[in-house]
């Protein structure tokens, strides 16, 4: 799998992609610790990941195959600590 660009959410970047119309969500399990990540759809089939906390900061920006990989590792529980 290939890195993801990462992209800052500066008003150069906000400019060049814009996500004023992007819904982002959280999951329902997530605690009120604040430990909490946002995923939304961003066209293309890319998915964006932000942290909850930090709602202008960067988000990552996968490709279809790449969250594909991804969801599919933490089904098989590629990512479960010992």
């Amino acid at each position: 799998m290939s890195m993801s660009r990462l992209f800052q959410s500066n008003e150069a970047n906000r400019n060049q992609y814009d996500m004023s119309d992007v819904r982002w969500k959280k999951s329902s399990l997530s605690m009120a610790n604040g430990h909490c990540v946002e995923v939304a759809n961003l066209g293309g089939g890319h998915v964006g990941v932000r942290d909850s906390k930090d709602q202008t900061g960067p988000v990552l920006r996968f490709t279809p195959d790449e969250w594909t990989a991804f969801v599919g590792g933490v089904r098989n529980g590629e990512f479960d600590r010992a």
